[in-house]
Parts: C-alpha cells; structure tokens; sequence
C-alpha cells in the first residue's frame, strides 16, 4: 500500500489534468467526442491504479481531502454567473426550454430508480445514472457522489462517473445526426429574423485587486452557503448538500452587485477561477475511483444509460422539437439539449457548433442552450435529485 498525502494528490491531479490536455489535443476520437482533458488524465490513472492493485505489484490510496474545497468552488462561480438580464432576454422560449430541462431531470431519475429495482440494486445508485450523471454530467456525479456514499452506499462516485462518460459519449453520437433529421425532414432553414446576440463579455485584464475581489466574493458565498446547508438540514433533517447552498447564495450575491454595485463582479475572473477548480476537482474525483468495484455493476448501468438515452432521444424529437417552435432554431437546440441532456454543457455547444457549420447560424439556440445548461438548470436539477436522494437514503 502507497498512501499518497494531500499536497502531492493536489499536484498529481494537476499533472494529470496537463496529461489529459495533452492526449485530448492529439487523440481524435477523444477531441470529437469532447471528453473533457480531468477526465480522460483521472481515468488514465484509475486504470493504471487497477493494474498495479489486480496484479499484486501495490494499492495506492489517495488523500482527497482537498476536492470537497474545489468542487464547492466550482459550484459557487456557477451561481455567481446567473445573471438575472440573462434570462430576461431568452423570453418565453428560454423559460420553455428551461421548464423542459427540469421535466427531464425528474424523469431521469425515475428511469434510474426504475431500473434500479428491476436490477436489484439500491434505488440511490439508480439516481447516480439518472440525472445526476446525465444532466449533472461529471461534475454531478462526482459532487453528488460523495452525498450519497457518505449516505452508506459504496462506489456512487464510480457509478456517477462512469454513467457520466457513457452518456457524454452517447450525447456527442446523437446530437448531430438527429438534428439533421429534423432538417432535413422538414427543410428547415436558418431564421432571417435573427434575435440579438447577447454574450456576457468582459474585456477588463485580470489584476491583483480585482482578482482578490472576486475571490472575496466566491469565498463569503462559500461560507455562507456551507452553512446554509447545515442550517437547513438541521432544521428539517432534509440533506442540502453545502455546494447547492454555496450556489445559491452566490446566484443572490451576483444580482445584488448588479443592482447595487454594477461593474464589481469580473466574468471573465469568475470563470478563471471557475475552469481551474473544476479541473481540479474532477481530475481528483476520477483518479480515485476504484474501478475494481464498479464491475460488477457493469450490465445495470449500462441498461440504464441505454434506456436514457433512447428516452431523451424520443422525447427531443417529438416534444421539446415542437415545443420550441418546430424550426431551424428548434432543431439546433435539439442538439445542444441532447449534449447537455446527457452529458454536459460544452457537448452541446460541441454539437450546436457542428450543425449550424453546416446548415446556418442560429444565434438563438446559442442564447437559450448555454444559459440554461451551464446554471439555470439547476434551479429544477437540484431540488428534483436532492429530495429523490432523501427518498431513498
């Protein structure tokens, strides 16, 4: 047994985060299919990690003390990026689909605790591959992961993770090809009645002041949401896991500063540091699984993940298509709620950019997707998996 201490886990999660960077920039499949750079240097020390354990030579066990830290401030950037004048200029159709995404996640879960039962596994590894894994992604699946193993259910993070990549890799396969169906079906061409783009810019250069400002911000909301999360749970015995406390507070904290102090908040600061704990945060979270304990369970998640699939496929199809207005744009968002649906936000905006290279732009779609899937998503997305955890704990 190797036991690898907190600091030289810190540096072997960012050495593996270059090392994925590295093999994603050269490896087509793995570009093309977006699986993110933690992801696949995490999984290549997993599997390395199984050898060296299945073939006697050394265990190696990791101290991932400091993932909880960059997982809640991951979480606490996405609250701090809701802007309020975001939603506003979606209208209606950004509401729409919004209500739709929340109706997905209440479903994934269902066909995850569904199956769950017909498989004969515990009802909280079925949430693992329902929504917390599809639209949660990676991020998800690692930070609800640890909620429910500290709940008693051993390897959720290995199930949300790999459930995770299957449907990152599945919504990358589906997202284009269906989307040119429906083009192709109904001979849909771009709008020239094209809505304003609206992206939130920020051309200020990062500075020390600045850059400590919004580092104050992040880690009060961090604080106050940890809290927050032990408040509630105490109060109605409800687990309110402390990064959804964190987020929310930091989505209050962000429109206040609009309202009271416009110019504090610097996005381009917020996502800097946002992108840097995220990476960390996952490539700790996958360099730790125990693949050897996921084995098992290898058919049921699978299953699962096959039945989201299809569902999420049928129902982009036939509802949220008309929906959204049975046009070109309906289309193009049909391909990014299928990346995000079941992988994460940048497959959908992977597969947007693909279709729309091909057939026109679609500045709508480019608004409504990435606003809903990168933060207003789990407005629903959290309530809906935090009560069916609780559910079944």
């Amino acid at each position: 047994m190797i036991e690898i201490n907190q600091i030289t886990t810190l540096f072997l999660s960012v050495a593996l985060f270059l090392i994925g960077t590295a093999m994603v920039n050269r490896i087509g499949i793995l570009n093309r299919f977006c699986i993110p750079a933690p992801v696949v240097g995490g999984l290549l020390f997993a599997i390395v990690a199984l050898i060296l354990k299945e073939t006697g030579v050394v265990e190696v066990s990791l101290d991932t003390s400091l993932q909880s830290l960059f997982m809640i401030a991951f979480f606490t950037t996405v609250g701090l990026g809701a802007s309020f004048k975001l939603i506003k200029l979606g209208g209606k159709l950004l509401v729409i689909y919004w209500l739709v995404c929340g109706f997905l996640a209440l479903v994934q879960n269902v066909i995850g605790v569904s199956l769950s039962k017909l498989f004969g596994i515990h009802p909280l590894l079925g949430v693992m591959a329902g929504a917390v894994s599809m639209e949660g992604g990676h991020g998800g699946a690692a930070a609800y992961g640890q909620t429910v193993e500290a709940l008693g259910i051993d390897s959720a993070v290995t199930i949300g993770l790999a459930a995770a990549t299957l449907g990152l890799i599945f919504g990358s396969l589906t997202g284009g090809p269906v989307a040119k169906y429906l083009i192709t079906k109904h001979d849909l061409k771009p709008s020239s009645d094209e809505m304003a783009q609206y992206v939130e810019k920020d051309e200020r250069p990062v500075s020390e002041r600045s850059f400590m400002i919004q580092v104050a911000l992040i880690t009060l909301s961090m604080a106050a949401g940890t809290y927050l999360g032990d408040l509630f749970t105490n109060l109605t015995g409800f687990v309110l896991p402390a990064y959804i406390g964190a987020m929310f507070v930091a989505l209050i904290v962000r429109n206040l500063m609009d309202r009271f102090l416009p110019g504090t908040i610097n996005m381009k600061e917020i996502n800097l540091i946002g992108d840097v704990s995220l990476s960390i945060f996952l490539s700790m979270a996958l360099m730790s699984i125990k693949l050897w304990e996921v084995a098992g369970l290898a058919l049921p998640l699978f299953g699962i993940v096959l039945v989201q699939v299809i569902f999420i496929v049928l129902f982009a199809v036939f509802v949220l298509f008309r929906l959204m207005g049975r046009n070109y744009d309906a289309a193009v968002m049909v391909s990014g709620f299928l990346g995000h649906g079941l992988g994460a936000t940048p497959n959908a905006m992977a597969n947007m950019s693909a279709v729309v290279g091909k057939f026109g732009p679609s500045r709508q779609a480019f608004l409504i997707v990435p606003i809903v899937g990168a933060f207003l998503i789990d407005v629903f997305g959290a309530p809906i998996i935090i009560t069916t955890i609780n559910l079944f704990k």
